[in-house]
């Protein structure tokens, strides 16, 4: 209904470029996401510095996992930014991180983390995002753990947040406070098929074998991504081995970050 009515907005009005928006918003939440592509793109054609309508596109590529054409139309949008908007600006820079870390480009992704943090530190998703994937590719492991508790101290019941305190300390080795940690994180968020599986990995580690089996089923069976199906699957029959053990940078934090809204 929504999609009619601002389909009825005549192109003479003053809100047309609003109701544009809007309309390619709830045709992407109704899976007709080419069609919201093509008419954000009219709007950013007609308008290249209008910086709501390019975060619209930007958010709606990311969320579909265009990571290649999200990181060029977040780089429209900050070749017009507006100076001394230090906050507001930095989400740019996180988001086209994340197109570029997910498109596999991380020394721009790096770069563009630590600018969003300069624009506004103690950011807790940027913390996070950065922290983990420092740590899960085995590098500046120590500031990557401050960075992930300072996110936690800041959003506590981020069930997300926890998850990846939990993972990281499991990338580490520490194996009991990853088990600490993730079950919080599963009391925070007990639908999530990643944080699931994350338990049941730092369980098989500590001997609890049974518990281990336990989360990873209940982990198959809430719809985890396709890719990560088989693994878990495998983890089920034969238990943790070096073939299936879990390796994924920051899943939690990401899957949540593909998403529409950020």
């Amino acid at each position: 209904m929504a999609i009619k009515v601002y389909e009825r907005v005549p192109s003479t009005s003053p809100l047309k470029r609003n109701a544009q928006i809007q309309l390619a918003i709830d045709l992407d939440s109704a899976d007709r996401t080419d069609e919201a592509i093509k008419i954000l793109k009219g709007v950013t054609t007609e308008d290249a510095k209008d910086l709501e309508a390019i975060m619209a596109l930007g958010n709606i590529e990311r969320g579909r996992k265009k990571f290649g054409d999200c990181g060029a139309t977040y780089s429209q949008g900050i070749e017009v930014l507006p100076a001394g908007a230090d906050k507001a600006n930095s989400v740019w820079y996180y988001y086209r991180g994340i197109c570029e870390e997910r498109s596999k480009q991380w020394a721009k992704a790096e770069a563009d983390m630590k600018k969003a943090l300069e624009l506004q530190p103690d950011q807790p998703h940027v913390l996070n995002y950065l922290g983990y994937s420092w740590i899960d590719q085995g590098v500046n492991l120590d500031e990557g753990m401050k960075m992930i508790k300072r996110a936690v101290e800041q959003r506590p019941d981020d069930g997300y947040i926890v998850d990846s305190l939990g993972w990281a300390y499991y990338r580490i080795g520490n194996y009991e406070e990853a088990v600490k940690n993730l079950e919080r994180a599963i009391d925070l968020k007990p639908e999530d098929p990643t944080i699931n599986d994350h338990l049941g990995d730092a369980y098989w580690r500590v001997g609890r074998t049974l518990e281990a089996k336990f989360q990873w089923a209940h982990a198959r069976d809430l719809k985890p991504e396709p890719d990560d199906l088989p693994k878990i699957e495998a983890k089920i029959a034969n238990g943790m081995t070096d073939d299936n053990s879990n390796s994924s940078a920051a899943q939690a934090e990401k899957k949540k970050d593909d998403g529409k809204g950020g």
